[in-house]
């Protein structure tokens, strides 16, 4: 089955990941010393030359070209994204209160309410999210959802400061965008995915947890979920890592900087004021509206914001 391409090549949707505008902002929190109870299962990347972006970008806003080379060190990564049990361990030990609880609500995708939900606001030109009260990484989406907080499945509703915590906390860090890169292509060299360039459909060939049907208000399943998959889902890459495209957005170190190039130099511009870079794209994600599950693909959001498809991932320092 062809899949047609992204009606624009130059526009980034909103799809992804609205921000927060206007929130108040909450107080940063400290961990002052890890604990040693976190139970991690890293798995080691060898260093050498990071290929970084792409030779043929699709979403040019992005800045997802030129392919770049930058030596990375070799470090050791997560297999899998942080599920609720490893977060859960984090908030029991630390008393750590999120922004989604702090602020008092979040973002949800609007399929995931029940019909019979109470009215909400949505997103102006991404009406599809809905800003819920009561949403956080227990309940995401909203109240009555604590049975979606699978342990094994990733954490969501997290902010950039949230990740920020939480790798404190566990002794980890957030990894930069060639580190990601890196791992995510799990020895393949240039390819499009983690498991090469066989593009994902919605019929036959399901290697990953993106949308199927047609966005925003049919979405079939037909690779088994309609929202988070577990952590350990779908085949691992060449390192050993679980889902690092589709499944959940993951926050990076970086800030979200849109590059250009010219011939007398070299100029980096910031992409929205203070964005934070994520990569990986979510289960939201078809190739008809977010190209996005791509390894080269980026996107940024506010560091305060949460979503019901925002998660985390941590490196460490081999």
């Amino acid at each position: 089955m062809s899949l047609p391409l992204p009606a624009s090549r130059d526009a980034p949707k909103s799809c992804c990941t609205p921000a927060r505008v206007g929130g108040a902002q909450s107080d940063p929190f400290e961990v002052t010393e890890k604990t040693g109870q976190d139970q991690s299962e890293p798995v080691d990347i060898p260093g050498g030359t990071a290929l970084v972006g792409t030779k043929e970008p699709i979403i040019v806003a992005d800045a997802e070209g030129p392919l770049r080379k930058k030596k990375v060190r070799p470090f050791r990564m997560d297999a899998e994204a942080v599920t609720n049990k490893r977060f859960a361990a984090f908030v029991e030990d630390t008393g750590y209160v999120t922004e989604a609880e702090r602020f008092g609500n979040s973002f949800v995708f609007h399929t995931h309410l029940p019909q019979d939900f109470p009215p909400t606001q949505g997103v102006a030109g991404a009406e599809w999210w809905r800003m819920v009260d009561g949403a956080c990484w227990r309940r995401p989406n909203g109240p009555g959802s604590e049975d979606e907080c699978k342990d094994d499945h990733p954490a969501v509703q997290i902010s950039w400061n949230d990740a920020r915590a939480f790798a404190d906390w566990a002794g980890g860090r957030l990894p930069t965008e060639a580190e990601w890169e890196h791992a995510a292509r799990g020895g393949l060299g240039d390819v499009r995915f983690p498991w090469g360039d066989q593009e994902p459909n919605d019929e036959d060939y399901m290697p990953c947890n993106i949308w199927q049907g047609r966005f925003p208000h049919v979405n079939t399943g037909l690779d088994g979920y309609k929202s988070t998959a577990p952590a350990r889902s779908f085949e691992p890459n060449g390192y050993g890592l679980f889902n690092m495209v589709g499944n959940v957005w993951e926050w990076t170190s970086e800030p979200f900087k849109i590059r250009t190039l010219r011939k007398a130099s070299r100029q980096v511009h910031a992409g929205k004021e203070g964005y934070k870079l994520q990569k990986g794209g979510s289960f939201l994600c078809h190739i008809s509206y977010c190209y996005r599950y791509r390894i080269a693909a980026r996107h940024g959001n506010s560091p305060d914001t949460a979503t019901g498809h925002q998660g985390l991932r941590l490196v460490y320092d081999a």
